[in-house]
């Protein structure tokens, strides 16, 4: 169980500039903040640290579930509220519209 000394983070993931659904975006994730700093490896070059927690993320339908699961096992927490989504309209109508001034591209 972790310590009391580490602060969890829960939040809501953007969307990938990848994706153009909403798959795994109506989620919550609780997550550790680093415990140490990471640290060079000398025999491989990798970096890495001792913190075990940073590997951690947790997935919650709701952020009501994810603070429940934080209470109950006495973590700290920061909640960060997301963003509101601005939706552009788009008319697929004004790619033939008359007196466009952008040129018209495939």
């Amino acid at each position: 169980m972790p310590g009391p000394a580490q602060t969890a983070r829960i939040f809501m993931p953007p969307r990938n500039a990848m994706q153009s659904g909403k798959g795994r975006t109506q989620e919550w994730v609780l997550e550790f903040e680093p415990g140490e700093k990471q640290r060079l490896d000398p025999l491989m070059g990798w970096s890495g640290s001792g913190d075990t927690r940073g590997q951690v993320r947790l997935r919650f339908a709701t952020r009501e579930d994810a603070v429940a699961y934080a209470e109950a096992n006495g973590l700290r927490y920061e909640i960060e509220e997301p963003k509101p989504v601005r939706i552009k309209a788009k008319v697929y109508a004004d790619n033939f519209r008359f007196g466009r001034t952008d040129n018209w591209t495939h």
